[in-house]
C-alpha cells in the first residue's frame, strides 16, 4: 500500500489555487497534488545538477573573441 502523506496548516490561499487548478484539469485535487508531487521528485535537486556537472570534468574551449575573430579572418 503507498504512503498517504498530511500536509497541515496549508494557507487558504493556497488551497484554494490548487483546488481551481485541479478544476481546470478535471481532476480531483488528490490526484493534481499526486501529479505535482510526482513531477517534482522526478527533477533532480540543485545539489545533484551540481554533482552531475562536476562529474563530466572541464572542457578547455578557446576564448570566444579569438572564436570571433578567427570566423572573421576567414579562418
Amino acid at each position: 500500500m503507498s504512503p498517504t502523506i498530511q500536509i497541515r496548516n496549508v494557507p487558504v490561499e493556497v488551497s484554494r489555487t490548487f483546488k481551481a487548478r485541479a478544476a481546470a484539469e478535471g481532476q480531483s485535487l488528490s490526484d493534481y497534488l499526486l501529479g505535482e508531487l510526482q513531477r517534482i521528485a522526478a527533477r533532480p535537486t540543485r545539489r545533484e545538477l551540481v554533482e552531475r556537472i562536476e562529474q563530466r570534468g572541464r572542457v578547455d574551449l578557446p576564448p570566444a573573441a579569438d572564436v570571433l575573430a578567427d570566423q572573421r579572418a576567414g579562418r
